[in-house]
């Protein structure tokens, strides 16, 4: 449900019309969205990217690794929970795959924002059902946002923090009241709220994990559990908005399947011999190397490499700056000139990826060059706060010739850090005051990614630094990050379109200090502070484009990171037995919510399988 949760923060659009019993202009939309006007309108009937005519019927199964879980409760910071659960809960408001920016009706058949978007009104669905049978109520959203916020994992009191009421304004009208106005986010992210079932969980233990299956209202209700090893989600037959334009389409599936592996190499044996059907590969050398098994030469599996729009935000070795060795901004600097991206891409990657030089990746957001004007108006303010290469320097990661030369590259580490104020002393960098030696770990939760660092690992050595590899099991990497307690790691800040309100749980300073944030960083900066207030206030799309823009240049020229890289397509395979709609949403695959089962295909896949 975290990805539900920190899914892209929305605006609204449609016209203004006034109502009559308030003094300030008020709108009753179908639709949200931050770009423009909504996609559909009032009266679409499907989104462009299903086939409302799919089959239903059928099963597929894939895969978690390297996983496991011990609960069916994904709400709280306890125990590990089963992939697929968001499949049988719904929020107010659905979000389509294709469309950036977007929210249609749900549970919610419409919102009523006043202009100053102080407040949000929801009107509830009359048909919206819980599997039980029994209607989704106002009093179902007010318990909802009660017990997430208090007894969920803490992002959830942090990401709502600014609404302070929620009260039953009608027989289906639920109306939130934020705590300040202008945020043109707020009305939009409270869409995102996951509704529970209120006379299902009194009198249970909300805050603990559990095994027994939850009463939802989605799509799908779990099935068969094998806890760490499978689970299974089943179709609801009655689906009560299985007719909504949002739904139609979607869900075809009879049965959904995760199969649960510890090991990535295990699991991608067992999809060559077909224990599961779709693969997701996010292995350079395994996509280039090793689909060259019988099934793939024999047609019977199909692998593809699929465009992808969306955003692909930061993947980088992350620095806990909590730790005194990682404070100096310089130390920073100099250990990224230790990483040869070049070498690794050539000899690693099979030349599969793009560097990346920006928090906000493959999007508009992302900055590039000097600031424009209108970022020098937003960055001036803090001048004496900021690393004056944010004005006078365009960012830029250092390079190598991919040979493996980097000698250039460690002489200038070298340099700053003794700037900094280490130096080698038998052999070990060490800080000539302190007499610390600059000796970290590498926390990771798969071993795939040694082959990754070891190299870089050689090269800090070279400078004296002494660092190691961890791995962990995926709980115990869980705890670790929830609770910082790592010096680096490797963590992809993922974005959105539309950066909103997530932005303070990544870098702002109330979180840095909050267990299970995601400022694993640990940022405290006030100008930092407010270039993210300027994205969440942002009133145009232009506005927001020059916050996130400025943003960027400032976390960049922090070196808070070493950005890795990215690559814009999706690395996918499947068994071939089933059919996708024509039109791909571009923002994600679509496998579980768009695709359907083939019988002819699937006879033959049957037949081919070992």
């Amino acid at each position: 449900m975290k990805t539900v949760i920190f899914a892209a923060a929305l605006a609204l659009a449609p016209a203004w019309a006034l109502a009559s019993d308030a003094p300030v202009k008020v709108r009753t939309t179908h639709a949200l969205s931050l770009i423009g006007e909504p996609q559909y309108g009032p009266d679409f009937k499907h989104f462009d990217y299903v086939n409302p005519d799919a089959p239903k019927g059928g099963e597929i199964t894939t895969s978690a690794s390297p996983d496991t879980f011990d609960s069916l409760n994904g709400f709280i910071v306890k125990g590990t929970p089963a992939r697929g659960m968001a499949l049988t809960y719904q929020s107010l408001m659905s979000y389509p795959l294709g469309e950036p920016s977007a929210a249609y009706p749900l549970i919610a058949e419409s919102v009523t924002i006043p202009d100053d978007h102080s407040w949000a009104e929801f009107t509830l669905n009359p048909n919206a059902r819980w599997h039980d049978g029994n209607p989704i109520s106002v009093e179902d959203v007010i318990f909802s946002f009660e017990t997430l916020t208090t007894k969920g994992s803490p992002l959830y009191a942090f990401y709502w923090k600014n609404i302070v009421k929620v009260e039953k304004s009608g027989e289906r009208k639920v109306k939130f009241t934020f705590d300040e106005p202008g945020n043109r986010e707020l009305p939009l992210i409270t869409g995102q709220l996951p509704i529970l079932a209120k006379h299902y969980w009194e009198g249970r233990a909300f805050d603990e994990p559990t095994l027994e299956p939850p009463l939802g209202s989605g799509p799908y209700k779990v099935g068969d559990i094998n806890p760490g090893r499978s689970i299974s989600f089943e179709r609801v037959d009655d689906y009560w908005a299985k007719d909504l334009p949002a739904e139609v389409g979607k869900y075809n599936f009879d049965r959904i399947t995760y199969q649960y592996f510890r090991d990535k190499t295990v699991a991608f044996e067992a999809f060559k011999t077909g224990k599961f059907d779709f693969i997701l590969e996010n292995s350079a050398k395994v996509w280039a190397t090793e689909y060259d098994f019988p099934a793939i030469n024999d047609g019977h599996v199909v692998k593809k490499a699929l465009p992808s729009k969306r955003p692909t935000g930061m993947q980088a070795f992350v620095f806990n700056t909590r730790r005194d060795m990682f404070k100096d901004a310089r130390v920073r600097k100099a250990l990224n000139y230790a990483f040869d991206f070049e070498w690794s891409n050539k000899n690693l990657f099979f030349d599969q990826y793009t560097r990346t030089t920006s928090y906000y990746s493959n999007s508009a957001m992302a900055s590039d060059g000097l600031p424009s004007d209108a970022e020098l108006a937003l960055l001036t303010p803090f001048k004496d706060q900021l690393p004056e290469a944010v004005f006078t320097e365009p960012f830029q990661v250092p390079t190598t010739d991919g040979a493996g030369g980097i000698r250039g590259n460690l002489r200038k580490a070298a340099e700053l850090l003794r700037e900094a104020g280490w130096a080698v002393n038998k052999g070990v960098l060490t800080h000539s005051e302190s007499g610390e030696e600059l000796d970290f770990e590498i926390l990771l939760s798969q071993p795939t990614f040694e082959r990754v660092v070891s190299p870089f690992i050689k090269n800090l050595e070279r400078l004296g630094v002494k660092a190691s590899i961890r791995v962990v099991d995926p709980s115990q990497y869980e705890v670790r990050t929830e609770d910082f307690d790592f010096d680096m790691l490797i963590h992809t800040f993922a974005q959105s379109n539309s950066p909103g309100n997530e932005q303070r749980d990544m870098w702002g300073t109330a979180a840095a200090t909050r267990t299970g944030s995601e400022n694993l960083i640990g940022i405290e900066n006030p100008a930092i502070d407010a270039l993210i207030d300027k994205i969440i206030f942002a009133q145009t799309r232009e506005d927001l484009i020059v916050a996130c823009k400025a943003l960027d240049r400032v976390l960049l020229h922090h070196h808070f990171v070493i950005p890795q890289w990215h690559i814009n397509t999706f690395r996918v395979a499947w068994w071939d037995r089933f059919a996708r709609p024509e039109t791909s949403p571009g923002y994600s695959i679509g496998v579980l919510q768009t695709w359907w089962a083939d019988p002819e295909k699937d006879t033959a896949r049957k037949s081919a399988t070992p």
